[in-house]
This record gives structure tokens, sequence and C-alpha cells, in this order.
């Protein structure tokens, strides 16, 4: 849980792995939940190996019941045999622009992804959404450089 500190100093939660060749790992933390008036920079850095291959689950949840959420920054950077797979930023809660508009959140109040790593699996080409309600959230299976998603 990110809870406002005693200063507008943003508190930072860097995580840091690494995956050799032919290993595995399944990252898959519990929400990080951004509470009213807490400032938090968040990044995942992650380096693999040709061969490794990794499952990784990123979530958010802004704000504890009827609460805003603080102002959250995340970043995930991913290489693969020294070579960038992923590397995406987002911030959330006040005073980044737009963050749960139509075109970001759209009112949702929960994020996040699950990165698949995998050389030994065929994994989708073509991007897929999941769900046809907006109102109940959607997300996206979208292909990345070969062999994620």
């Amino acid at each position: 849980i990110a809870l406002r500190g005693a200063t507008t100093t943003p508190a930072a939660y860097d995580v840091r792995l690494t995956v050799g060749d032919h290993a595995s790992l399944n990252w898959l933390p519990e929400p990080l939940i951004s509470t009213r008036d807490s400032v938090l920079h968040q990044s995942y850095t992650v380096e693999l190996a040709a061969t490794a291959r990794l499952l990784l689950r990123e979530e958010q949840v802004l704000g504890r019941s009827a609460e805003p959420p603080g102002h959250l920054v995340t970043r995930l950077t991913v290489r693969r045999d020294g070579r960038p797979l992923l590397d995406q930023q987002t911030a959330y809660g006040d005073p980044a622009p737009a963050w749960d508009g139509p075109a970001v959140l759209g009112g949702h109040r929960a994020t996040g992804q699950l990165l698949l790593v995998d050389p030994t699996r065929p994994l989708p080409t073509e991007p897929l959404l999941i769900g046809d309600d907006p109102a109940l959230g959607r997300a996206v299976l979208a292909p990345l450089a070969d062999p994620a998603a």
C-alpha cells in the first residue's frame, strides 16, 4: 500500500529482476494500492537471457473505497538478450493529465498487465480485444516482439 508520506517527495519502489539461460521466473506480486495524497514512483527493470521465460504481473488499484488515488508513476523496462523488448511508463492521479478519461481508464480504478515471455510457446501474432462491455472493463492481448505477449 502506498501511503502519504511526511513530505511531498516521491517514494520509490524499484524492482530489478534477472533471469538466466533456460531459467523461468513467475513474478506475481499482490496489487499496489495508491491511496489519497500518496506520491510513488514504481519501476520494474527485467533482464532476460535469450532462452529465459518470464510471467510478470503488475497491478495497480487507484484509491481505496470512495477515495481518490494518490499520484502514481510506473515504469516497466524489459530487455531480452540485451535488446529492448518492452519499455513503457504510465502515470495516474493528479497531476497526470487525462489518466481517468475515456482514452485511458474510462472511470475504472484498477489497471495492470500480465506479461508472458516464452521462447518455447507459440504466442498470438494479432491483437485480441477481450471483453465487449466497457462498463465491466476491457483487456487487450497484444503481441510484442517474438516471443512475448
